[in-house]
């Protein structure tokens, strides 16, 4: 007879949880790095007195909003290359639904964090129970079925032993390269409390391994025929290319073949910004050197991209019409995009096989004229990159500014946090990373709250690092109650906080398409109009951030901001430095459009003039099939 042991579901669980284990080329380590939580009555009494029993064998974090906890998980993840991550537990009702965005950024963006809500009683003996959604239709249904189309996997435990099974698969996905994102198990509070007799294996120690899956041999050779014959190929990388730890194949690859390199939003960092092939970012938010060689390129190499429209400029940034794409990637959906020769594997793995097969083509790779204009293209944004950085105001700080000084007091050991709004447009353009890693901006979901979550995630993940967060006004409002949860910890964030007084990103956005609105600045009502037009309301940003324990500093001009910037370094403390910036000074759009539909008919001159321009930019964009 199987050995087993009586424990409750919440105990299986963390037990289960702690006996997880990723290994890559050789190295290992513990998957779970924790469990953050917010408890209430669907699972305070299960899984919070399973972690009081395992105390710090499996440690829990406190959390101060559900939708954080995720966003510190998912940077997390990302910070350790998907080979770590963490658990996140709610109770039912409210605290669960608050999952639904994080859960969102996570699978958007390919990254593992293992979600456990509460649910309702599985015996349904009491019902409706506090914060229970009733229907008529049915009664199997409970707000987490909300998170069914945010995760790679979901399941509800309705009996003890059905753990058994979720758990192994539920860890599958996770360690997945090609298939990973939120994973849901929904925990029923009765089942929770429930005991069964569980086999001991369950509870072994368990090392799942990551292989470096290689293309098929047929399509690697079809790609390297496809390259050898191109004369302006161009190479795009993305986050997949950090995840698989090929930033030095990338180099070698590159090196050899003399390919220009463009960086997406999740590749930046791949090579250094000051690399001979390098030529920055491509796309929207992309640069002139990138989008200039995109556009006549006879072929582009995507590697790790799930070539998004911010990516392809909706498709408008390839103009050649024999255009050819090759696509290596883990994920075959990825990998089939814009009707590309498909490579379905690891990228280091791949570059390693192509460059083998292009060589025994005796291909030499790009022409010197081709490398010229590539170097010549590369020294030009550079230099546009000195002059954007310092654009100022006559007062206040500018945006670039910021950026600049930011990047300068990070130097080798910082990594900047973003997420939303006009500053990952700029940073893209404008941020010089260093090393693979120090660029962290979530851009697959583009989520407004995400950066100090996002912060307290990659400095648990990366004590070591200086974490500077940047964040708009905007999205500090919406959630920027994770300070008091790294000041708790113990754990050393510097928020720069830019107030330009409102949502400027998508007040610019709306003014582009002829919008004359005041929809998106934070302005008081004007009681005689009833409209938004009124004096800039008085929040008092430094006064909120000692309220949840941090240090604050109000700068005022580059030169306080700079001073900040020194004086946060130096502390041991999380410290939020507000400055007010000049929303006049703006980094150029370079060469780049984004299909946003303007209104085909309108009273407005300013509308109809922008959806003139909108069709003849809809001319342009391109269908590959």
């Amino acid at each position: 007879m199987p050995q087993t042991e009586r424990l409750t579901a919440a105990q299986a669980v963390i037990r289960f949880l702690t006996a997880q284990s990723v290994e890559r080329d050789g190295e290992e380590h513990v998957f779970f790095g924790g469990m953050f939580g917010i408890f209430g009555h669907g699972n305070v009494a299960g899984l919070g007195e399973a972690l009081e029993a395992t105390g710090e064998r499996f440690r829990y974090h406190q959390a101060r909003n559900e939708q954080g906890m995720v966003h510190a998980a998912v940077a997390y993840a990302k910070r350790h290359r998907r080979l770590r991550a963490f658990a996140c537990t709610t109770s039912i009702g409210p605290g669960a639904t608050n999952l639904v965005t994080g859960a969102a950024v996570a699978t958007v963006n390919r990254l593992p964090v293992l979600l456990l809500p509460g649910d309702l009683f599985a015996s349904r003996r009491v019902a409706p129970v506090l914060q229970q959604l009733e229907r008529t239709d049915s009664e199997d249904v409970s707000v987490n079925d909300a998170l069914r189309p945010v995760s790679r996997y979901w399941d509800r435990i309705n009996r003890p032993e059905q753990l058994v099974s979720a758990l192994p698969a539920a860890m599958r996905v996770l360690t997945s390269p090609a298939e990973t994102g939120a994973v849901t198990i929904a925990l029923p509070q009765d089942v929770q409390a429930e005991a069964c007799d569980y086999p001991t294996a369950l509870f072994a120690p368990h090392v799942h391994h990551s292989p470096r899956a290689r293309p098929d041999r047929a399509a690697l050779g079809r790609a390297a025929d496809a390259i050898a014959a191109s004369k302006r190929p161009l190479v795009i990388v993305g986050g997949g290319l950090l995840y698989s730890d090929a930033s030095e194949a990338l180099d070698r690859f590159v090196r050899q073949f003399g390919l220009p390199v463009a960086e997406t939003q999740a590749g930046k960092g791949s090579l250094p910004w000051d690399h001979p092939f390098q030529m920055g970012p491509i796309g929207v938010t992309g640069g002139l050197a990138a989008n200039r060689l995109a556009r006549d390129a006879d072929l582009v190499l995507a590697i790790g991209t799930r070539l998004t429209d911010f990516t392809t400029a909706s498709w408008t940034a390839w103009q050649d019409p024999g255009v050819r794409f090759v696509a290596l990637n883990v994920a075959e959906l990825d990998a089939t995009k814009a009707a590309a020769l498909p490579l379905v594997g690891d990228a280091r793995a791949g570059l390693e096989e192509l460059a083998d097969a292009l060589a025994a083509r005796g291909w030499k790779g790009v022409d010197p004229d081709r490398r010229a204009l590539a170097d010549k293209l590369r020294s030009a944004w550079n230099l546009e990159v000195d002059r954007v950085h310092h654009l100022a105001g006559p007062d206040l700080v500018s945006q670039p500014e910021a950026i600049r000084l930011v990047g300068e007091a990070a130097e080798m050991d910082g990594t900047v946090v973003c997420a939303a709004g006009s500053l990952p447009g700029d940073l893209h353009k404008l941020w010089r990373a260093r090393r693979p890693g120090s660029y962290h901006v979530e851009y697959g979901y583009s989520t407004m709250g995400y950066e100090i979550a996002g912060g307290l995630g990659v400095k648990l993940a990366a004590p070591e690092d200086q974490v500077f967060v940047m964040v708009g006004d905007g999205s500090y409002l919406m959630l920027s109650s994770e300070i008091a949860t790294a000041v708790q910890e113990g754990l050393k964030l510097i928020v720069v906080l830019l107030d330009s007084h409102g949502f400027r990103s998508i007040d610019s956005l709306s003014r582009a398409g002829g919008g004359r609105n005041r929809f998106n600045t934070f302005r008081r009502r004007d009681p005689a109009s009833g409209e938004l037009n009124g004096d800039n309301l008085a929040l008092d940003f430094a006064a909120n951030a000692r309220s949840l324990g941090a240090d604050a500093i109000v700068a005022h001009g580059a030169t306080a901001l700079e001073a900040a910037l020194g004086a946060a370094h130096r502390s041991s403390r999380t410290t939020v430095i507000v400055a007010e910036v000049d929303p006049s000074i703006v980094v150029p759009n370079y060469e780049a459009w984004w299909d946003v539909p303007i209104a085909e008919v309108s009273t407005s001159d300013a509308v109809r003039d922008a959806r003139a321009a909108y069709e003849a930019h809809v001319a342009t964009e391109r269908r590959f099939v």
